[in-house]
């Protein structure tokens, strides 16, 4: 089980950061809006399609076609984890590159934002402060990797379910 989870969250992590990658180096506004976060999720649910298909692979290679919803719903959760993990480590090493470039971009783009909103003055200035913290916070790793592992975690385990779900099959009674 442990190497299905493996190979396969690791294929999901992969294709995730490296779509994500190649679309921030081509992005021309960094940090753009909701929808290239938007994009950015439909990348990781297609991605988390290789959990369904390593649990499939695992029931039937290793399990003779059989296996129960909660043990297809473990390795589900190993794969999610797994491409968690890879996509952080993955990130992390994009940050490391690129130095601050993303949040700087990404708080850039939501001040601009709510410039055009018209809002009294005191009440920009508290929502720009909240979205300063908030990139400052970004620097900080013990902050920053636990929040880009809730990214694509939850994607991983509602696909998952859903996966275990579909794949499970349980002996026929005669």
């Amino acid at each position: 089980m442990l190497r299905y989870g493996l190979i396969y969250g690791g294929i999901a992590g992969a294709i995730t950061i490296l779509v994500m990658v190649i679309g921030m180096m081509f992005a021309t506004e960094p940090g753009a809006g909701s929808s290239s976060m938007l994009v950015g999720y439909l990348i990781m649910l297609l991605a988390m399609v290789m959990i369904f298909v390593g649990m499939r692979q695992y029931r039937d290679r290793e399990q003779g076609g059989l296996i129960s919803f909660w043990t297809a719903l473990k390795l589900g959760a190993l794969m999610a984890l797994v491409a968690g993990v890879a996509y952080v480590i993955c990130w992390e090493i994009y940050l490391g590159f690129t130095g601050s470039a993303f949040i700087d971009g990404y708080t850039a783009a939501a001040i601009d934002k709510l410039d055009g909103q018209g809002l009294p003055e005191a009440e920009l200035q508290k929502k720009i402060d909240e979205i300063n913290k908030m990139g400052e916070m970004y620097g900080n790793r013990l902050f920053r990797m636990p929040m880009t592992m809730l990214e694509i975690l939850p994607v991983g385990l509602i696909v998952a379910a859903i996966s275990a779900w579909i794949v499970q099959r349980k002996p026929s009674v005669v």
